[in-house]
């Protein structure tokens, strides 16, 4: 697989202290916002940190998941069924921003594919903004 960007996705319940925490204290770019969601230029990648709408304040830290490894392609839709053929257990979801299929690799950790051509837009009406 052809990956054109790699990111990665930190999921916070304190979103707020988060962006500040990586746009002011490291100083990191901002490539695009939007509501509890932030997008920083991380070297070659980037890093997105999102309010975790999943957590209901009960779970323990093994049970809530922080972070995301996202791979930005052209196909989202065409790896994803490369994966289920595969025995991979993928969540494909079409939404308003993009394309993106969700999937955990064997020890647990939540891998996402992203359809590079919309978070380009997202990032580049951004900059115009």
């Amino acid at each position: 697989m052809k990956f054109e960007r790699t990111g990665i996705i930190l999921y916070t319940i304190e979103y707020k202290k988060c962006v500040e925490f990586y746009k002011h204290t490291l100083e990191l770019k901002t490539l695009f916002e939007e509501e509890n969601l932030t997008c920083f230029e991380f070297g070659n990648a980037y890093l997105m940190v999102e309010l975790d709408d999943e957590y209901n304040g009960t779970q323990t830290e093994p049970e809530r998941i922080k972070t995301c490894l996202r791979m930005n392609v052209q196909n989202v839709k065409s790896l994803a069924e490369k994966l289920t053929a595969k025995n991979i257990t993928v969540d494909y979801q079409e939404n308003p921003w993009g394309t993106v299929a969700k999937f955990f690799d064997p020890d647990g950790n939540l891998c996402a594919l992203r359809d590079s051509e919309k978070f380009e837009k997202q990032s580049a009406a951004f900059k115009t903004n």
